[in-house]
């Protein structure tokens, strides 16, 4: 087509047209691999489906039966007992270091970049390291216990800690959150500091009567953000503990992943992927309608 015929065939097109044929390749990959798999999704959620025969509806019948599952209440338990410290635990952490990292002191730089160095590192390497880490015999925590005359633990080998071990491991790659919180510490008006000084606060006053208060998107946002990523923990149990011992580790994710590739069971692991879906959106819209109270946003 030559340039002045191409001219006139844009004209005719409405902006509306013009701009879903830009956006086109994002809105094909959308409906293909979110869109259509999401909605068939939802459609085996209510049938049995055993993925080599045709699926069987049942209505309800996935749902009525997580009810009576008892590995669904103890994954159910342990996601929600692994998100709520974790959240809390890694919230406090992140922010720790990104105060302590303000500080302007010698070799901070190096330090923020070994903070968020292991978020570069792929989940898998991370799990089978820590793993050796947490090992019973001659792992490294048990060696520094040992060294501090206190009594070895079985990391992941014992049910009332393996899964606190999960957290500690969680721990790890909080470098992604110190790097936002240190954004938005830095954004922090100096004037509103140089008053608080004037009227006598000392450093805790300071900190939580300005510097929280302005850096309360920052905390929301990766509260959020934690929230659901730890509802959705699978790699770690799956390579460390396989959701074990006795299911003290045992992940909503990871029973999902069960049900549908060990079990057989995709109807009834796709009842579950949509109840864990659910769950997300029910805590993300709780966490926001909260915030409205105690988040602040600055004027422009």
């Amino acid at each position: 087509m030559s340039a002045p015929r191409a001219a006139k065939a844009r004209r005719r097109l409405s902006p509306v047209a013009i701009g879903l044929i830009w956006i086109s390749p994002w809105l094909v990959g959308f409906l293909w691999f979110l869109a259509i798999p999401a909605a068939m999704s939802l459609y085996y959620s209510f049938t049995d489906y055993s993925l080599l025969e045709r699926p069987v509806g049942i209505g309800l019948g996935n749902y009525k039966e997580m009810l009576g599952d008892r590995l669904f209440w103890a994954a159910a338990r342990n996601t929600g007992l692994y998100t709520v410290i974790s959240v809390i635990l890694g919230g406090a952490l992140s922010l720790a270091l990104a105060v302590l990292l303000e500080q302007r002191l010698r070799g901070t730089s190096i330090v923020r970049a070994l903070v968020f160095f292991p978020t570069l590192v792929p989940i898998v390497a991370a799990a089978i390291g820590w793993r050796y880490l947490f090992t019973a015999d001659n792992g490294l925590l048990n060696n520094i216990l040992t060294t501090l005359h206190l009594p070895a633990l079985d990391w992941i080998g014992d049910p009332h800690v393996a899964l606190f071990s999960l957290m500690l491991m969680g721990l790890w790659f909080c470098g992604s959150a110190v790097v936002i919180y240190t954004a938005a510490l830095r954004e922090v008006p100096v004037s509103l500091y140089e008053a608080a000084a004037l009227d006598g606060l000392g450093p805790i006053r300071r900190f939580v009567s300005v510097t929280l208060p302005s850096i309360s998107p920052a905390v929301l946002f990766n509260t959020v953000m934690s929230t659901i990523w730890s509802m959705q923990i699978f790699a770690a149990p799956l390579l460390m503990t396989k959701g074990g011992p006795d299911n003290a580790t045992l992940s909503f994710s990871l029973y999902v992943y069960r049900n549908a590739f060990e079990y057989g069971r995709m109807g009834y692991a796709s009842a579950l992927a949509w109840v864990q879906l659910l769950l997300a959106i029910a805590l993300t819209l709780i966490a926001l309608t909260l915030s409205r109270r105690f988040t602040h946003y600055r004027s422009a």
